[in-house]
């Protein structure tokens, strides 16, 4: 199985952060994620409408920018939003994405 790396978020400048966000489908699998208060979700499990490739690229992108944690359970990849993490270093950041929608 793959193994993941999570970058601290002390390191990941703004920049970063925001451009992982500016992908519509990006903005969709935090949202989701956002939703499921703490709740890991299995990347099947979102509607993206995108090649299994391309979801596989938005995720490692949104993990690269240390938005959501991934991890294996199983043989299932579950991926979790860095919320109290992201609100600590972006205060409103999470918010401001889910009032854009």
């Amino acid at each position: 199985m793959k193994t993941f790396t999570h970058p601290n978020l002390e390191t990941v400048s703004l920049a970063t952060v925001m451009q992982a966000l500016a992908d519509p489908c990006r903005q969709k699998i935090v949202l989701a994620l956002k939703d499921a208060d703490g709740q890991g979700l299995a990347c099947n499990v979102f509607d993206l409408n995108v090649s299994k490739a391309t979801a596989s690229h938005h995720f490692e992108t949104l993990r690269s920018a240390g938005i959501i944690e991934s991890r294996w359970e199983g043989v299932k990849c579950l991926s979790v939003l860095r919320e109290k993490e992201l609100n600590q270093r972006f205060p409103g950041l999470l918010d401001l994405i889910a009032a854009e929608v």
